[in-house]
């Protein structure tokens, strides 16, 4: 057999396929291959007189692959199958019962409903503080370097989102703990996404208690009654339509929301810097840096602008679980529709945040009050805008802080709820979920009376929650350094349980 398959070869041309004589069995019909398919063509006469039955090639016999056969339509079918329904992921079956992969119906609308809600907000109405702290050339620059910064973060993340095949990474801490370790991504992770959630809400509660406040004194005037509501009332009126309005159930159920909150957050931005900019300016008005006598004291001063800066891009502890609320398959990956809504989101929030950075700069100078360019605004021209503009400021305001308590307090409630379902093995009751919101809402009013202070502390908590946004721990010593000493020069009123 081999010394005749040796002349075969050298007798015939090298471009020639080689054939591979072999006697099929006797039980099987002349038309039939072995793998139980038809021949392609009918035995010749000598195939018939020699007995043999020639494959189609050498390499692969038609009866050692799967080729041609019902195992390669088996193979196609699974092939489309994973392509259309999704991953070979290994699915939590705790992820459906928690709010924020409950519902995985997302798409790109919602993804920038989301993140304009989460990226656009009170923070953007104190950028001018900074600006008057670094001055316009240091102001401008650091913002724009900010901003493109967390851009480029933003898109690492969305990428994180499914790094590794049949794994997704549905929220920050998460993908810290596969970076770091267990232990190590926890304990760098979760301190800055906390507050970032619970902190962010108690400071929604102040400013949007306080907003309220300022919206029934303008609506009322002079006739209000003797004895108006306090500001811890006011506290507790938002905390109140905060907890009704956290009683949807799951992250994508708040998408209505969030688009409330966009366009709010829009609206009242671009009216507060027209207003500030249409009117006329302060007398001795100057776009000098403030300065202090030595100059380690200017140089805290401005690493606390910097943390100013940082702070208005806060958002990013919330990339993760976005995008967890969207189906993700091998041919329609999740991290398209999140980046398409992110890039439109943060596209309106550059529209948001440099002009009210820039216009307050211009309208308000060095005497930009340390609450921002709204308290800027009501300072100087309360009498010079009609009160129904005013007014209409003050109540967007307040319909933003309500709608981004939502989305702020979602990883809250869905730590609740997590450690909940994983001691009892089922999900929260309709009554177990309310509860725990309702609990969540009156410990953040708690905690924004017990400390009223804390919604002025942007520059020192910008510090603070640096590493989730710029991915650059090193720096967090900088800037927390520089909000302590600004409150160490400066001085800071600690009012505890009496609010102005």
């Amino acid at each position: 057999m081999v010394q005749r398959l040796l002349l075969l070869m050298e007798e015939r041309p090298e471009t020639e396929l080689i054939s591979i004589p072999a006697t099929p069995r006797v039980s099987t019909p002349e038309i039939l291959t072995p793998s139980g398919q038809r021949s392609p063509r009918p035995a010749s006469k000598e195939a018939k007189s020699s007995n043999a039955w020639t494959p189609t090639s050498f390499i692969s016999p038609r009866f050692l692959s799967p080729i041609g056969t019902p195992m390669k339509r088996v193979l196609i079918n699974m092939k489309g199958y994973l392509e259309e329904v999704g991953h070979l992921t290994k699915l939590n079956p705790q992820d459906a019962w928690l709010p924020i992969t409950e519902s995985r119906n997302g798409n790109a609308h919602y993804a920038a409903f989301h993140n304009l809600n989460a990226g656009v907000g009170f923070q953007a109405l104190v950028l001018p503080v900074a600006f008057a702290y670094l001055g316009w050339s240091w102001g401008i620059i650091s913002l724009i370097i900010a901003y493109c910064w967390q851009l480029y973060t933003l898109w690492i993340l969305v990428q994180l989102h499914e790094a590794v095949p049949g794994k997704r990474y549905n929220r920050y801490v998460e993908l810290a703990q596969a970076a770091f370790g267990e232990r190590l991504g926890v304990w760098l992770a979760l301190f800055p996404t906390v507050y970032l959630s619970a902190g962010t809400a108690t400071a929604l509660i102040l400013i949007g208690g306080e907003t309220m406040k300022l919206f029934f004194q303008i609506v009322c005037g002079p006739t209000c009654s003797s004895n108006p509501l306090t500001t811890v009332e006011w506290y507790l009126v938002f905390t109140s339509l905060s907890i009704v309005l956290s009683q949807l159930p799951n992250l994508n159920s708040i998408a209505g929301l969030s688009l409330v909150g966009a366009v709010t957050a829009i609206t009242y931005s671009t009216m507060v810097w027209v207003l500030s900019v249409s009117q006329q300016r302060p007398p001795s008005i100057s776009y000098e840096p403030l300065s202090l006598a030595s100059p380690s004291a200017s140089v805290f001063l401005a690493m606390n602008a910097l943390g100013i800066i940082a702070f208005s891009f806060r958002g990013h502890n919330l990339v993760l679980e976005i995008q967890a609320t969207m189906p993700s398959t091998f041919k329609h990956p999740a991290r398209v529709p999140m980046w398409k809504g992110a890039k439109v989101a943060y596209f309106f929030i550059a529209m948001c945040l440099f002009p009210v950075a820039i216009g307050g700069f211009w309208a308000y100078g060095n005497q930009m009050p340390n609450g921002g360019i709204l308290t800027a605004l009501y300072a100087f021209h309360s009498h010079d805008i009609s009160r129904g503009i005013l007014a209409l400021t003050f109540l967007l305001v307040v319909f933003n802080c309500l709608s981004s308590f939502q989305i702020y307090s979602m990883p809250a409630f869905d730590s609740f709820e997590a450690g909940y379902t994983s001691r009892t093995n089922r999900p929260c009751s309709i009554w177990v979920r309310s509860g725990f919101r309702v609990f969540y809402g009156f410990v953040s009013f708690f905690i924004g009376v017990a400390l009223p202070f804390l919604s002025s502390l942007a520059g020192l908590l910008g510090g603070l929650t640096l590493p989730v946004t710029f991915a650059y721990p090193c720096f967090i010593l900088a800037f927390s350094i520089g909000g302590i000493w600004s409150m160490v020069n400066d001085g800071l009123k600690l009012k505890f349980f009496k609010p102005s």
